[in-house]
């Protein structure tokens, strides 16, 4: 299984730090949070979030200088956005915008 961005760029005993880019119309691999994290989008777009049988389970519009944070619930993941769907732990993301999609994640390990 992919790791949960497409280059780990830092970690020590309290954070893993990932930066995640997806091209308009990159299906991202399929990947499984264990991890409560937290992203910063640096460029936005539109994400269709797929479940781990490869169905759409909803589409997402991210800004660029948005900050989500996440918690693993169970086999969820739960947004600290109103409103915002949960999603299974065990995911993928496909850029359906126009535009490069861009975030840095930072999973923390305590």
């Amino acid at each position: 299984m992919a790791g949960v961005g497409t280059k780990k760029v830092f970690e020590d005993d309290r954070v893993i730090i990932w930066h995640l880019d997806l091209e308009p119309g990159e299906q991202g691999d399929q990947h499984t949070h264990v991890l409560d994290y937290a992203i910063r989008v640096i460029q936005g777009s539109t994400l269709e979030v797929c479940g781990p049988d490869g169905k759409l389970l909803d589409t997402v519009e991210l800004e660029a200088g948005g900050a989500l944070a996440f918690q693993i619930q169970g086999d969820q993941i739960v947004s600290d956005r109103p409103g915002y769907p949960a999603v299974p732990a065990t995911h993928s993301a496909k850029n359906v915008g126009p535009n490069t999609f861009r975030e840095v994640l930072i999973e923390f390990k305590n």
